[in-house]
């Protein structure tokens, strides 16, 4: 446990002075790292905001590779006949594609956000089990690296991200594609499990004084929704995966006809997992749309409790619904009224949360930014796809639809036009407070167009094509296919190809921006502590935060309390007036500095542990010895992890933390 001290002066604690760091002093392999600066400071990090960012970046590289996929699929699909692809390798890339963009982009870019700012907004230091943060991203990293290794050693998945049985089992996809698929996924999924009892403990235990769940803003509500179904859902498809791993490694019959099982139960676990996982995916972007619109929109957000009751009714009905993916699947005429039943009463707390958007928007003095108009437009995409969504829990509408590319189009609007557009929102408007510059607002307003447009210009015209019959998974179409119908399917998959090239433009853009952002760091003004006039508990902070978050931990009278401290309310005559700015509050709160701050140090067995994995990995598919090699570094590495010294020296006294304990008792901990 890194001691930092604090100056014990309101002068000295603004004035930006060096904390002094009394690192472990022990010796031998269980030495603590101590690296401050360097790439050894990333590595063995357990910092929340560091590791936050490396979710980031490594989610961001993980969303280009999908989208060379994506573009690739595209480029096959252009003109008819095409030979971009072969049959093969087409199946091979809508998997990865898929899988890539669910399991490696979405899911950890909203753990990248939930990791750096769920502390900042609780008035946290850090999260509670800080070595395990850092051991499931290093689970997420090796899990995606091994995921796409397959395609090195014998070709990748290519039974689609739900991997249908008997489909993909060893006699119709004899390759290691699927076992690489199932075993990352496997390796991913420790590292959704971790995060979420770490994220779920840390907001229900170390929220600031005063912050009753109540108080809590939208973001972290939502995020801890996220995180109760991931708890809930990961061990479905965990249970799934080990069932496929041992019947295509070892010879179980549990999905083989022959054998009396029944196919239709993988179906069940994965589905049973995979509708969470679409709000799993949607719930952290309505977190960030709540955020973004009420301080855009210079008004409270409109109906908070609605917007906080409605997200919680969303992940508890999430579970009903499942098997609307399964009407094609003959389960019965109860079984399809009811999972109809559900999924139209699902719509309702999603139908809440756009009207309370509306509503905050309506009447506000709307400040159209970058961050305003990637949610304004999540808004309109998100409530094109659940339009679409909600034909299908009429069973004959969802028959007639299961697997065409009008499933395709839905989804697409639902997740693109609603999870990624919330996501690039929250770089925009987050980007200063992580790294205190602003993104170019010119090159990000070019940015928000080109994909809008080709959102609309990619996945609008597949309602059409789908609804004209155009099957999901097809490798090709001909000329003569083309011209049946009124709509000409060749004339709109020519569309669709060209709005991914303009998706493609505007993510570039964004890059370009990023680059630009950073590579002129001397030049470009430093973004001021509150570039948007920010609401909650996070802008009560330096920009870039310091290490330990909050020099003194705030207390907290009421929801917005960063607006709170910057305003009050003429209660007789409603008039709002500043009475102070960002650089006071902060002051304020750097006069009162706590001077012993408690973080945790640095770890190298977190990376060890969770590198141990894929050896393992390997080892089922290809040579059984490596199993017991990744046995027996886990095994060292938990021994290490257990053993390694939390402390300097047993000797040095360590005055009592708030709460009661020392930071010797603490350290333990994560």
């Amino acid at each position: 446990m890194a001691i930092i001290e604090r100056p014990s002066t309101p002068a000295l604690a603004g004035s930006g002075a060096p904390a002094v760091v009394t690192p472990s002093q022990a010796y031998g392999v269980l030495k603590r790292p101590v690296s401050t600066t360097g790439w050894r400071s990333w590595v063995f990090t357990v910092d929340h905001k560091k590791l936050g960012i490396m979710y980031g970046v490594v989610a961001m590289f993980f969303f280009l590779v999908g989208g060379v996929e994506a573009l690739l699929i595209r480029l096959q699909l252009a003109g008819p006949e095409g030979t971009v692809l072969s049959a093969g390798l087409y199946n091979e890339m809508f998997t990865m594609h898929a899988t890539t963009m669910v399991f490696l982009f979405v899911m950890p870019m909203g753990a990248a956000f939930a990791n750096y700012f769920i502390p900042l907004q609780i008035g946290a230091r850090d999260v509670a089990f800080p070595r395990i943060n850092a051991f499931g991203f290093w689970c997420f990293l090796v899990g995606g690296i091994f995921l796409n290794t397959s395609w090195f050693l014998g070709g990748a998945a290519d039974g689609g991200w739900f991997m249908y049985q008997p489909n993909a089992n060893a006699l119709f996809s004899p390759s290691h594609g699927v076992d690489f698929w199932g075993l990352g996924l496997q390796i991913t999924g420790i590292a959704s499990l971790t995060g979420a009892v770490n994220l779920i403990t840390t907001i229900l235990n170390m929220r600031a004084p005063g912050m009753t769940l109540m108080k809590m803003p939208i973001f972290t509500w939502m995020s801890l929704v996220t995180q109760f179904l991931l708890l809930f859902a990961m061990p479905v498809i965990t249970v799934a995966l080990f069932l496929l791993m041992f019947q295509r490694e070892f010879g179980a019959t549990f999905f083989d006809v022959s054998a009396g099982a029944d196919p239709l139960l993988w179906q069940h676990l994965f589905w049973i997992f995979g509708h969470p996982e679409v709000y799993i995916i949607v719930l952290p972007g309505f977190g960030i749309a709540s955020e973004v619109l009420p301080v855009f929109s210079r008004k409270p957000l409109f109906g908070y409790r609605f917007v906080v009751f409605s997200g919680a009714a969303i992940g508890f009905v999430g579970w009903g619904v499942w098997a609307h993916h399964m009407f094609a699947s003959g389960l019965g005429p109860v079984s399809v009224a009811v999972f109809s039943m559900a999924t139209m009463l699902i719509a309702i707390p999603t139908g809440v949360k756009i009207v309370n958007w509306v509503l905050t928007m309506w009447g506000g003095k709307i400040w159209f930014t970058t961050a305003m108009l990637f949610i304004v437009g999540m808004i309109a995409q998100f409530t094109i796809g659940g339009l679409s969504g909600v034909t299908h829990a009429v069973a004959p509408s969802d028959t007639q639809q299961t697997d065409t590319y009008y499933i395709i189009a839905h989804f697409h609007y639902t997740i693109f036009g609603g999870a990624v557009m919330a996501l690039f929102a929250g770089f925009y408007y987050w980007w200063p407070k992580m790294f205190g510059k602003l993104l170019s607002e010119r090159l990000g307003k070019w940015n928000f167009w080109l994909m809008m447009i080709g959102v609309n210009l990619t996945f609008g015209p597949m309602h059409i094509i789908g609804l004209q019959g155009q099957p999901r998974r097809m490798m090709n179409w001909t000329e003569a296919r083309a011209g049946e119908g009124f709509f000409n399917l060749g004339f709109w998959n020519r569309v669709a190809s060209f709005g991914s090239l303009l998706i493609t433009i505007g993510v570039i853009l964004f890059l370009v921006n990023v680059w630009n952002t950073h590579k002129k760091s001397s030049t470009t003004p430093k973004a001021p502590l509150d570039p948007w006039d920010a609401r909650s508990l996070e802008w009560i902070t330096a920009s870039p935060p310091k290490e330990h978050n909050f020099d003194a931990i705030p207390t907290v009278h009421a929801l917005d309390e960063f607006f709170h401290r910057k305003y009050e309310v003429d209660h007789d005559t409603g008039e709002v007036r500043k009475i102070a700015s960002a650089e006071e509050v902060l002051a304020a709160e750097e006069a009162k500095a706590d001077k012993h701050i408690h973080l945790p140090s640095p770890s190298y067995w977190p990376i060890i542990l969770a590198v141990s994995l894929p050896i393992m990995g390997y080892g089922v598919i290809f040579n059984r010895l490596l199993i017991a090699v990744g046995g027996v570094i886990l095994l060292l590495a938990m021994f290490g992890w257990a053993l390694e010294p939390s402390v300097a020296d047993d000797s040095d006294y360590d005055p009592p933390v708030d709460g009661g304990g020392t930071s010797k008792e603490l350290a333990n901990i994560g």
